[in-house]
């Protein structure tokens, strides 16, 4: 048994899910789950959790499910591991933090279970005071130059205001108390709305030494 993730645009309409339920019995898969990434201006991001016999028919599904009209095909995604509970994440990543025995130790951990929990390339821990990555992990992490310039451009008034916060393919969150941020990234493929609260539940507090 192979099982797949697939996140698809459609039409935010009765019928539209159902649709893409039957393309995917016809070709022998199974919907094992779905989740609702975004929504907006007629049109919904979700993500369905496929089970097929064969990986090699994931080609036949793509095909059938693209003949559904106003289905548009984001990204497809082979889960090698049994899939993941966020909520199992959280406690695992609480427990990891509570057990790490210095505070390095402890920011490693969060940037790596970070990556793991909402699917980014790269993660890093970005130090405000020192204007430096304090941590990081995965591939092709940009420079800390680059970062500090994001997370200033991020939170500049006027595109807070314009509710442009950058790049769609990273995502950050204030760790104001140590005066950290954590900034996520993903080449090619853009946090959506489920993931960027899932991220960062609020940004209604800025991160101390990152305004200008």
């Amino acid at each position: 048994m192979a099982t797949f993730v697939l996140r698809l645009w459609l039409p935010d309409r009765p019928g539209a899910l159902g649709a893409v339920a039957s393309r995917v019995g016809a070709v022998g898969g199974d919907v094992v789950g779905i989740d609702i990434i975004e929504r907006g201006a007629g049109r919904a991001i979700d993500e369905l959790v496929v089970e097929l016999a064969d990986e090699d028919w994931v080609g036949l599904l793509l095909t059938e499910v693209a003949e559904v009209d106003g289905v548009d095909i984001e990204q497809v995604t082979a889960v090698a591991d049994s899939l993941r509970d966020p909520r199992l994440d959280a406690l695992e990543t609480a427990a990891v933090l509570v057990g790490a025995h210095t505070t390095d130790e402890a920011i490693a951990e969060l940037c790596r279970h970070a990556v793991r929990q909402l699917g980014a390339s790269w993660g890093a821990v970005v130090s405000a005071v020192e204007e430096s990555v304090v941590s990081c992990c995965g591939t092709d992490v940009p420079s800390a130059g680059w970062l500090l310039a994001f997370l200033q451009g991020s939170q500049s008034s006027a595109r807070v205001a314009n509710g442009d916060s950058g790049p769609d393919d990273v995502v950050w969150s204030p760790l104001p108390q140590a005066e950290l941020a954590l900034v996520l990234g993903r080449e090619g493929m853009a946090f959506r709305a489920r993931e960027r609260r899932q991220a960062a539940p609020s940004h209604g507090s800025s991160t101390p030494g990152f305004v200008t």
